[in-house]
């Protein structure tokens, strides 16, 4: 059997801003409770604060000598230090952490301000370099003289830090910190500073939000706020107005699994503070991207007009957070900046929600497309189908592993792995309970803190790239909502095969019961896993090709001019086969009607629902070529492949049509088709 190469596929541009922006913020996200601490000391104890203290709040004398108080202190040695030891963590676990908070003490003392930029390059350049410095020496040490050594390597290198830090990096950081001052004064100065949400939110929906607000308007925040005792820069991304508004307007304006699900998305938004849980919807229809903007720029023109502010970061973004952090005379012009934010937000939104063309509120595949044209963002598969082989249907997005054993971990994992991954953690930990299967451990993470240590890992579809790396052996399932995902129905069937007695589940092959079962990819690498998928199954070589397209199925030229009646004809065929009953075609509209089933390359697979499987009487496909093409929703399909499937039996002919349609020629073979034998074949010579 030949050998098949495939090229390593090359990662993302915005995949490497993600990544970098991650590291950022995650050397703030896990001190936000230290700068709550300190936002709440501000906001209660400084000279102009709720319960003014002299000690406390580090204004007036006490006996003769000026007090220092808690809030200087905090913002200029605690914060940076907490944040630089991260940073050196991140890079070189504790060791790395020590030595970079010795560094960032060299930038701190050198500049006299708070230097949240200079320990975000002091904390990871210390961690970096002592991990260098100890490869020098790994496993020559003669035994006993281990501690003697690093204790040494470690000061002695954190010294020369401190004063690297002291002498070169804090002029420099202290220019950049000024100028980065200077900057946003000028925007707000000169009525500039709306227009940052025309970046803010579309880098919000392509997951770079905790990279903005916390590796980048926090650090200068808290500058500002430290000089002016507030700072606008909190808001510009925390705010939860336009959130609120988009899912307002889904609840009013709304279709389908949508409008159902937006009332209960946005107490959690508004609430909760998990912003992450609109994005889905923003994807579903990118020109809504435009409501959020406007409510975005919306709030922070509030702000700036009324001049107020936040002490401290509102984390997350609830609007009890931002309350909270709320400047003691800001309470008016922060409430109003929300309230304004929401309404500009729902009235635009609610505007393209009635007056654009749309066919399916729910159709996350087109979205998917839409977006990649919106955002130039390639991706390797323009949608995926849902059923139980979703972990082999998430291949097209970040590859899936074998489980070796029965499902003991699952982790969700989001940016910062404290939104919208503990949610669902939630939701399917009750559903993996109910099932039976108390003791399998449900938990979430950030992605930059995942290791290859976990079973299944759950994933939004947009960050799944990234996870894959550190959990290569895992089964990874794509979702588009944290909140209500059918995988995590598919994931609890998983739970049950794998841990009943002699099953140990593939994610390929687990209860395949429609076209999910196998991914059409835009990559051979998928179309190959779905072939493994379909030998995995057994079944599917022992039925044969034959069995399941048979001549009968294969039309050259349909009949049909629009997407419902392409369904019908399809379904037809397969009803004409006797694998189905008329339930099922019935099923098959109820699913595109939830998801589309366009997969990009002029080909559509339309099948039922998960719970149409009893309307199934044995495997079938049914294949349909129209020359002409026919309108999928806003895209051109030329092929429309029905399904019906039971267990794995379809899944090596779904692996043969997903390697045609990866290859151009071959897809070019189909257009120029003149009899069904040549497409039988065509099909039989993939699968060979």
């Amino acid at each position: 059997m030949a050998t098949e190469t495939v090229a390593k596929p090359r990662t993302s541009a915005r995949v490497h801003v993600q990544k970098f922006g991650t590291f950022l913020s995650g050397m703030i996200m896990p001190n936000i409770g230290a700068f709550i601490a300190w936002g709440i000391i501000t906001a209660l104890f400084i000279e102009k604060g709720w319960l003014p203290v002299p000690q406390l709040g580090g204004f007036g004398e006490t006996g003769g000598k000026p007090n220092i108080g808690l809030v200087g202190p905090m913002i200029t040695y605690l914060l940076p230090l907490l944040i630089g030891y991260t940073g050196g963590k991140m890079v070189y676990d504790v060791r790395g952490g020590v030595v970079g908070a010795i560094g960032t003490m060299g930038v701190i003392v050198g500049a006299g301000i708070p230097m949240f930029i200079g320990a975000m390059i002091m904390g990871p350049l210390g961690g970096w370099t002592m991990k260098k410095i100890d490869s020098i020496w790994d496993g020559k040490i003669r035994p006993g003289f281990e501690m003697l050594v690093n204790n040494f390597s470690a000061g002695i290198w954190g010294a020369l830090l401190a004063l690297l830090g002291f002498y070169g990096i804090s002029p420099l950081v202290t220019a950049f910190s000024t100028a980065a001052g200077n900057f946003v004064q000028f925007l707000v100065q000169n009525g500039l500073l709306p227009l940052t949400s025309i970046f803010i939110e579309p880098a919000k929906v392509l997951f770079l939000n905790n990279a903005i607000n916390h590796g980048v308007l926090t650090p200068l925040g808290v500058q500002q706020s430290l000089e002016q005792g507030k700072s606008i820069l909190f808001l510009l991304e925390a705010n939860p107005g336009p959130g609120l508004g988009l899912l307002l307007a889904y609840t009013f304006f709304g279709r389908g699994a949508a409008k159902a699900s937006a009332p209960g998305a946005a107490l959690i938004q508004f609430l909760g503070g998990i912003h992450e849980i609109y994005f889905p919807y923003v994807l579903m229809r990118p020109l809504l991207i435009l409501g959020t903007i406007a409510g975005g720029m919306t709030g922070i023109a509030t702000l700036a007009i009324t001049n107020s502010g936040l002490v401290a970061p509102a984390a997350p973004g609830s609007i009890f957070a931002v309350l909270a952090q709320t400047s003691r005379d800001s309470y008016f012009g922060v409430i109003l900046s929300v309230v304004l934010a929401a309404t500009v937000s729902f009235l635009v939104s609610s505007v393209i929600l009635r007056t654009t063309k749309h066919s399916d509120e729910a159709d996350l595949g087109d979205a998917t497309a839409r977006m990649e044209a919106m955002k130039g963002k390639k991706s390797s598969v323009a949608s995926t189908l849902t059923g139980a082989g979703a972990g082999a249907a998430a291949a097209g997005r970040g590859g899936v592993g074998v489980l070796a054993g029965p499902v003991r971990n699952v982790v969700f994992a989001c940016d910062a792995g404290m939104g919208s991954s503990a949610m669902g953690a939630s939701v399917l930990r009750n559903k993996i309970k109910a099932a039976g299967f108390p003791d399998v451990k449900v938990t979430n993470a950030s992605i930059a803190n995942l290791t290859d240590t976990y079973d299944v890992v759950v994933t939004h579809q947009d960050l799944t790239e990234r996870a894959k790396p550190a959990t290569s052996s895992a089964v990874h399932y794509s979702v588009d909502n944290f909140m209500s995902s059918p995988r995590y129905d598919e994931i609890v069937e998983l739970v049950r095969d794998s841990n009943t007695e002699g099953g140990t589940a593939d994610a390929g092959t687990t209860h395949g019961a429609h076209a999910a079962d196998a991914p059409v990819d835009a990559t051979p690498a998928a179309a190959g896993t779905a072939a493994g998928a379909a030998t995995a199954g057994g079944t599917a070589a022992a039925n044969g090709t034959s069995e399941i397209l048979a001549r009968e199925s294969v039309v050259l030229t349909g009949s049909a001019t629009t997407r419902d009646a392409a369904i019908d004809e399809a379904g037809r065929l397969l009803l004409a086969r006797g694998a189905v009953d008329e339930g099922y075609i019935t099923a098959m509209h109820e699913r595109e009607e939830s998801v589309s089933t366009y997969m990009g390359s002029f080909l559509a697979i339309p099948h039922g629902t998960n719970a149409a499987k009893d309307h199934i009487r044995k495997s079938a496909v049914s294949v349909i070529r129209y020359p002409e093409g026919i309108d999928w929703n806003g895209k051109e399909v030329k092929f429309v492949v029905g399904v019906a499937g039971i267990n794995n039996e379809h899944l090596h002919i779904l692996s043969s049509i997903a390697k045609v349609f990866t290859n151009k020629e071959q897809v070019a073979r189909l257009e120029a088709a003149t009899s069904e034998d040549e497409v039988l074949e065509l099909f039989g010579k993939v699968n060979a």
